[in-house]
């Protein structure tokens, strides 16, 4: 059809999540969820399609209108910096993007620079930029908490759920940035030419998440 909508889904909790609110919505999509390589799914009606791909990439699939809509952590999209539009915090896969690293750390020294290791490099390049302060980023990947401890890094600037892998790893969070959550995005040409499928959708999506509050 002509208006099929197309979401873009990071595999794991985030589409669990959001199978759950669609579901609520009336879209009967629980079978993709079921364990399968497949990368494109439909849902039982052949009225929405599924396209699964990494975190990171979430923004740019419905950025260039691959996807019309897609759900991605807060933090992907300050890191990301895609030109979508930001419609709706769906409040799960709550964390926070936070600086931590051993208690004792210094964060206001001027004169000496920083080392912060992070895969959130935008994010920290904009953060010590406003600051003023001069901190060499260190792009990782995996591990981060490896950075302090082995001393590749006097910080890291990465996303706390519980805090319980930087306790084990004698690590404390020292400062807060922001708290993030899942977001509804929508493709901008999308959300015009699709109006009649997307805007009572996005509609029905925040009904379920304003009642599950």
């Amino acid at each position: 059809m002509a208006d099929k909508v197309t979401f873009a889904l990071a595999k794991g909790r985030l589409a669990e999540k959001s199978v759950d609110v669609l579901e609520k919505c009336g879209i009967d999509c629980r079978r993709i969820l079921e364990p399968t390589r497949k990368l494109v799914m439909s849902d039982a009606s052949g009225n929405f399609e599924f396209i699964f791909v990494k975190p990171s990439d979430v923004p740019i699939y419905v950025e260039h209108g691959v996807a019309d809509i897609g759900v991605v952590g807060k933090d992907t999209l300050l890191e990301e910096g895609r030109d979508v539009y930001e419609l709706i915090d769906l409040g799960f896969a709550k964390c926070r993007l936070c600086l931590a690293g051993h208690k004792e750390t210094d964060l206001s020294r001027r004169k000496n620079t920083l080392r912060v290791a992070t895969k959130y490099v935008n994010v920290a390049r904009e953060y010590f930029d406003a600051r003023g302060q001069n901190a060499e980023i260190i792009p990782l990947h995996g591990s981060i908490e490896l950075g302090p401890i082995v001393g590749l890094s006097d910080i890291i600037l990465d996303i706390v759920e519980s805090g319980k892998t930087l306790q084990e790893n004698n690590l404390s969070v020292l400062e807060e940035i922001v708290n993030c959550s899942a977001r509804l995005i929508v493709n901008k040409v999308s959300l015009k030419t699709k109006a009649d499928v997307i805007k009572p959708l996005v509609v029905k999506i925040d009904g379920v998440i304003k009642a599950a509050e």
